[in-house]
């Protein structure tokens, strides 16, 4: 799956791109006029592209290259259906090209070499014929074809506002797929908003039922298919080597084999939310809010595809016997260590953050913006966010919006680095998702803002433009870039 990184530091823009209208009714002697939630037909449209590079891949068992890019496109229609309702359909596209996930397969010597090959095999899974010396390493992307593929994501919402507009009630259902996972939602969600609409407390609940079509390292999955027959398929014909470089022989008693010969054995994952917020204006220059999220997940929550390597066992290789001593370093470009294991995890988890924002508006040029959040889950991590912006109206039409965001966890229960965990634990991964470690990412983003929407192509009317970047790193080594466009459009 995609890194989540992605959608952390892009998250903010989907935010800041969508704005709501504010309500009221207005009353003459004659009649009641109740103004609409929505005036027009809005729509958003967002481009963006990401990249992302780092020393510690877990599809390649917690070192490799990370390296990733990313193009992504949003829509998202919003339409007034009447007075009080709103329908909005929100899809996303995005191409990506992994150089981790193309590891499932490092083997560059391997050729599936069958035109009419299964879906395993189009992902460089399988292997029938072995075509030149065999290789592979952890620090250059393969040629496989899971090196890129297509996630798309679509959303409708519902939402309907009462006559005073002090209480909202909200649906929706989702869908999003890529090569090894889809995942279906829906939720729903109140708002009621009392004292003047100065404060408003909300519920929002989503159950997301998401399916693996689990992809393996492709060692594992061809010895657990040919029952650890080391001569089929893709180890036909192919050396493997001790921690010496000595060729090992495949019939004899020290020999490389996965050490569990289970695969994934429930392929669902089911996420269940429950969000309670609280929002109060203090003063017409301060608001805070404060909200708390309960989730729970059920399921296979490991990814199949990441490797796992012990220290107690046995160390084999295929490629080049002169590069083992240099595994660990980029310089390797053709020895591959076969794995251990896949990562194994529990099948629940509880995760509980719990945050607050406070903003205060200083003057006409300044806003001030603060976020802070506290999380913790049954897996052992604890982490603090804060997050803070400072909007500056440099003019009636263009604002500048710099940022800043700071991240710290600790290690989850089951984390540890390559070559650092024991056969004997229950669980583990070298995911650095799950490791101890700090983040720093640094935003800017300058928007045009026009009220009246002067430029317009026929009844599209532009109301505002939206340029932002941001930069995230962390203390592993790990950093990623991301710079995004986006306008808004008024349909008259």
């Amino acid at each position: 799956m995609k890194s989540l990184i992605y959608l952390l530091i892009l998250l903010p823009t989907f935010v800041f791109s969508q704005e709501t209208s504010d309500t009221t009714i207005v009353q003459d002697t004659n009649k009641v006029y109740k103004k609409r939630v929505l005036e027009n037909v809005e729509i958003d449209l967002i481009s963006s592209y990401y990249t992302q590079d780092g020393k510690n891949a877990a599809v390649t068992g917690g070192i490799g290259t990370e390296k990733l890019s990313d193009i992504a496109s949003t829509i998202n229609i919003a339409i007034p259906l009447n007075d009080d309702d709103v329908f909005i359909i929100d899809a996303t596209v995005s191409a990506y090209t992994s150089a981790s996930s193309s590891n499932l397969n490092p083997f560059s010597g391997a050729s599936s070499g069958d035109e009419d090959e299964d879906e395993d095999d189009k992902k460089g899974l399988n292997t029938n014929t072995i075509k030149g010396p065999t290789t592979g390493t952890p620090w250059v992307a393969s040629s496989g074809a899971s090196k890129s593929d297509i996630w798309y994501n679509g959303n409708l919402s519902y939402s309907h506002s009462s006559d005073n507009r002090n209480n909202i009630i909200s649906s929706n259902v989702s869908f999003a797929n890529e090569f090894d996972y889809t995942s279906f939602g829906f939720g729903a969600g109140y708002t009621h908003l009392f004292n003047k609409k100065n404060t408003e407390i909300g519920i929002k609940t989503n159950i997301y039922l998401d399916h693996w079509r689990s992809q393996y390292p492709t060692e594992i999955h061809t010895y657990i298919e040919n029952n650890g027959n080391l001569e089929a398929d893709f180890f036909n014909g192919v050396d493997i080597l001790d921690h010496n470089g000595l060729v090992a022989d495949k019939n004899g008693a020290l020999i490389w084999e996965p050490f569990k010969n289970t695969l994934v054995d429930n392929s669902n994952r089911n996420t269940y939310s429950f969000t309670l917020s609280f929002s109060q204006i203090i003063s017409k220059n301060a608001q805070f809010s404060i909200f708390s999220d309960l989730v729970t997940q059920q399921g296979w929550l490991a990814n199949p595809m990441q490797r796992v390597y012990f220290k107690d066992k046995a160390n084999y290789y295929i490629g080049t016997a002169s590069s083992i001593a240099n595994y660990t370093s980029p310089s390797n470009t053709d020895v591959f260590q076969l794995a251990d294991d896949i990562e194994r995890l529990p099948e629940t988890r509880l995760k509980t953050p719990v945050g607050v924002r406070f903003n205060y508006y200083i003057n006409e040029l300044f806003v001030f913006k603060t976020y802070y959040r506290y999380y913790f889950d049954d897996w052992g991590i604890k982490a603090h966010t804060v997050n803070v912006e400072l909007p500056v109206k440099v003019s009636q039409k263009f604002t500048l919006y710099p940022s800043y965001r700071f991240y710290s966890q600790n290690a989850a229960d089951y984390f540890a680095p390559y070559e650092e965990h024991l056969s004997t634990e229950k669980y583990y991964t070298s995911d650095y998702d799950l490791s101890k470690f700090d983040a720093n990412q640094y935003g800017f983003g300058i928007k045009y803002n026009d009220i009246f929407t002067t430029a317009h192509i026929g009844k599209l009317r532009f109301k505002t433009f939206d340029l932002n970047y941001s930069q995230y790193i962390r203390n592993t080594g790990f950093k990623a870039n991301i710079i995004s466009f986006g306008m808004k459009l008024i349909v008259n």
